[in-house]
Parts: C-alpha cells; sequence; structure tokens
C-alpha cells in the first residue's frame, strides 16, 4: 500500500485553491466536479458509468469506512470518475467482514487520483454558489501555475459526447433464453443494477452498443427497448436522438432512464440545458403528477429537458417532476408506448418508492 500522508491540492476552474491529503495513487486528474449527498453506496457511485469524466466530492463526513466489495457492488467493469475528494478517509482498516478490501487499494488498481482533509460543506456552497466546473487533484506537485494550464486542457462538459466511450463493445446476452420477454438494451453507459430489475423480473436481454444502428436493434425482433442512463450532453448525441426515433416507429414498449429520459424527450423536438450544479443523491423528492404520490429517488444528472417545450408540445405529457426545484423528472407519449424518468428507480443502496416503474414496463410489453 503506498502512503498518502503526503500533502495534495485540488484547483478550480476559476482559481479558487484548497490544500489537503493525497489518497488513492499519486498523481495528477482533471474533470469536471460535483457534489453527491449520499451518505452510503460510494462504491456504486464510483462505478457509474454516468460519472464519467467526473469528479466527486463526497458530502458525508466519511469515506471508506466499510471497504468495497466486488462484483456485486460495482455498476460497471470498473471505476468511471476522474478523481474523488472527501472530508475524512479510511485508508487502511474498515469494519464490514465481507469486504473484498480497502478503498485505497481499490483506488490505486484503479489509477484513481484524489484528496482528503477537505471542508467539503465550503465546496458544496462555492459550486451550489458559482455553478459546476472543471478541476484538478494533484499530489504530484503544488505549482498552481503549472496546474493551472493542466486544467486549461480539460474539456467541458457541455458538448461532450461520452456515452460511446463507456458502452459495451460487443454485444451480450441476460437472463433465461426460454424467458417470455426479450427486452433490447441500448447501452449508453448502463448500470448493471438496472439490468438485473429486468432479469429478475423474468427478461432475456440483449445489450447493444451505443452506435448499433436501429435496424440491428430491431432485426431482433424484441417485445421491447430500454435506454439507458450514460455520461456526457445528451445535447451532442444526435446519432442516439436518431435510434431512438426510429425504435418508437415500431411502436412497441420503451423506457428511458435519466440519459434515456432526455433522448426520448429530443426525439419529440424537446431540447436539453446544463443544469447549475445539478442533482446527484439519494434523498431527491419527486411528485408523480398522475398518482399525486411523492417518491424520494436516487438521482445523477447534470442536464435536464426544457420544461418550456415540454410544455408546449401536445404528444407529450409530463408525469414526474421534481418538489425541490420543479425540473421535469418524467415524461410519456401520447401517441407511443413511450415513457421514461431523469432519476434512477433501481438505485442500489437507495430508496425504492420507484420500483413501480419496472413493473409497469414488463406490463407494457406483455
Amino acid at each position: 500500500m503506498t502512503s498518502i500522508a503526503q500533502s495534495a491540492v485540488l484547483l478550480l476552474q476559476d482559481g479558487t485553491v484548497f490544500k489537503g491529503k493525497a489518497l488513492g495513487k499519486i498523481g495528477t486528474t482533471t474533470g469536471e466536479i460535483c457534489f453527491n449527498t449520499g451518505m452510503t453506496g460510494y462504491q456504486e457511485l464510483y462505478t457509474d458509468p454516468s460519472y464519467y469524466g467526473q469528479i466527486i466530492v463526497n458530502t458525508t463526513a466519511h469515506i471508506g469506512n466499510y471497504g468495497i466489495k466486488l462484483d456485486t457492488e460495482e455498476e460497471s467493469d470498473g471505476i468511471k470518475i476522474k478523481g474523488m475528494v472527501c472530508n475524512a478517509f479510511e485508508e487502511e482498516y474498515y469494519s464490514r467482514a465481507t469486504a473484498d478490501g480497502s478503498l485505497q487499494d481499490y483506488f490505486e488498481r484503479n489509477g484513481i487520483v484524489g484528496i482528503s482533509d477537505i471542508d467539503t460543506r465550503q465546496i458544496v456552497r462555492h459550486i451550489r454558489d458559482k455553478g459546476v466546473m472543471n478541476c484538478l487533484i494533484s499530489s504530484e506537485t503544488d505549482d498552481i501555475d503549472a496546474l493551472k494550464a493542466v486544467l486549461a486542457e480539460c474539456p467541458d462538459m457541455e458538448g461532450l459526447e461520452l456515452s460511446s466511450v463507456v458502452s459495451t463493445s460487443e454485444p451480450y446476452f441476460l437472463g433465461d433464453p426460454e424467458a417470455k420477454t426479450r427486452l433490447a438494451v441500448i447501452d449508453y453507459g448502463c448500470k448493471r443494477n438496472i439490468l438485473r430489475n429486468f432479469t429478475d423480473r423474468g427478461c432475456y436481454l440483449k445489450v447493444f452498443n451505443a452506435k448499433t444502428p436501429a435496424s440491428e436493434i430491431i432485426a431482433w425482433n424484441p417485445d421491447g427497448y430500454f435506454i439507458s442512463n450514460g455520461p456526457g450532453d445528451p445535447g451532442s448525441m444526435q446519432y442516439a436522438v436518431d435510434t431512438v426515433k426510429e425504435l418508437l416507429e415500431t411502436n412497441k414498449p420503451l423506457f428511458g432512464i435519466c440519459l434515456g429520459h432526455q433522448l426520448l424527450g429530443q426525439t419529440q423536438g424537446i431540447s436539453t440545458y446544463k443544469m447549475h450544479n445539478g442533482h446527484r443523491g439519494l434523498n431527491h423528492p419527486v411528485k408523480n403528477l398522475i398518482t399525486g404520490k411523492c417518491e424520494i429517488t436516487s438521482q445523477n444528472h447534470g442536464f435536464a429537458l426544457k420544461p418550456e417545450e415540454a410544455n408546449a408540445n401536445p404528444e407529450v405529457e409530463v408525469t414526474h417532476i421534481n418538489l425541490n426545484d420543479n425540473t421535469i423528472e418524467g415524461i410519456r407519449l401520447k401517441n407511443k408506448p413511450a415513457f421514461s424518468v431523469q432519476y434512477h428507480p433501481e438505485a442500489a443502496p437507495g430508496p425504492n418508492d420507484a420500483n413501480y416503474l419496472f413493473d409497469q414496463f414488463l406490463a407494457m410489453m406483455a
């Protein structure tokens, strides 16, 4: 284990500097800084492909205290974040007897650079005021001028297409081939637990690469289509919007989560915008406008559908709204069997309030 006693620096795009202690790999990393308010589930966050290109600020006070567990708590084939910022970091000891190792070792193996002993409350207040921005973590040098030059080369998230980077390179199958329900999954950065929710409900899945032609997906003759979550700017993904448009023309049930929700909206002429600081955490209140019930949801997104365009579209019904800021959290099409939500009903750990959405989609396919 590498000692992480040495110092590190966090540099924000606006020039703000924070100093702390190094964690993970000794090195330098850049990405868009954002904060997550979840008190548990750090390993699921780090392996979520939707976080690709981002540096996470964990607002809960203590990170690493229960170690890591391989496979069962990974949402993809490895860590997808570019770096991590936290207050207290447990380098070596962890409380869970079933853990496979320490978070420090996990970060080192995956080449993740991080910083601890930072006042995360101060960072969150800063981001909430100024908005999300790029940042840099370095445990190699504290030469701020040199680090500013490195940070200047980091691309902005707005306009960045990242789903094709994290998507599966080859199609693969999950579930029982004899299952009654065949579901095509278009992988723009799909979390494993979404797939589990479908296989646990008796679906046979074929997971397709993000840039697979719609004709190839349709030729598999599924009973429905799932449009997955993923990273980057949905406004830079015209190829995906065109694919979803073609899938809609089959009139088979279609369900989208997070990025999939934004892509479905764009097929109806509803554009997206970059949020001031996004929604990331396990505790976002959402109201289902159809049932009147409220759900506590898990979320991870920095873009959203423009509400004025959604409300003006006669073929679209807004089904869910965020009770904190009234942003759109769900839509359905009036002329097609298609719906989507901005949040993550599969989140584990996280609230189970939204599990009904999977059952609703299966009922549509049946």
